[in-house]
């Protein structure tokens, strides 16, 4: 990522300003919200939807970014949605506002804060890696974790047969996905069909 992008997320940051931020091989997949915290590997966004109302926490490997957009009609668009969503009362379901005043990011690294998070929480998680980004992600617990690498206990949609599980190095994940309907969903299917992760 070059000085250039970097500046355009911390003026969005600053200036509490939608951003939308481009790590796919194709434009037409993006992430749209606004900067929550940086450091030198992550920048985490807190994630509006296609219907402009906020879903979920979004960590993007700095590394992969090659644009990021502050001021075009497509941000109008959703700023104007957005509004709608804060009138009728579905812009926050997941109550990440709230939750953010009590959880502050970027004073150690956003990858690790928010992996311990979800390990320690048992909390569903979506891991997008740098050799399947453009075709698919993993959703599902963390099984293990360490400084290097994790083990993820995660769903093939299109084989419910067993669950599945993943060693990903720390290094290879080019986005982290918590907190929105993506995860809460792989949840539910997980409970449903696994009974996982197992009560104690």
């Amino acid at each position: 990522m070059n000085n250039e992008l970097k500046q355009e997320l911390i003026f969005a940051k600053q200036n509490n300003e939608l951003v939308a931020i481009y790590n796919f091989a194709s434009d037409d997949t993006f992430t749209v919200g606004y900067v929550v915290a940086m450091d030198s590997l992550f920048v985490l966004i807190l994630g509006l939807d296609m219907d402009s109302k906020i879903n979920g926490l979004n960590a993007v490997r700095l590394t992969s970014i090659h644009d990021v957009k502050r001021d075009n009609d497509y941000l109008l668009n959703v700023k104007i949605r957005e509004q709608n969503a804060k009138k009728y009362g579905y812009y926050d379901v997941w109550k990440l506002e709230q939750f953010l005043t009590s959880t502050k990011y970027g004073q150690q690294p956003i990858l690790i804060q928010m992996l311990t998070e979800a390990f320690e929480q048992e909390e569903p998680i979506v891991i997008g890696t740098k050799e399947f980004k453009d075709r698919d992600d993993f959703d599902g617990y963390l099984a293990s974790l360490d400084a290097v690498k994790l083990t993820l206990n995660y769903l093939n949609f299109e084989d419910l047969s067993s669950l599945w599980t993943r060693g990903i190095l720390l290094a290879d994940i080019d986005y982290l996905r918590v907190k929105g309907m993506q995860a809460h969903n792989s949840a539910t299917i997980l409970k449903e069909i696994f009974n996982f992760p197992e009560q104690n």
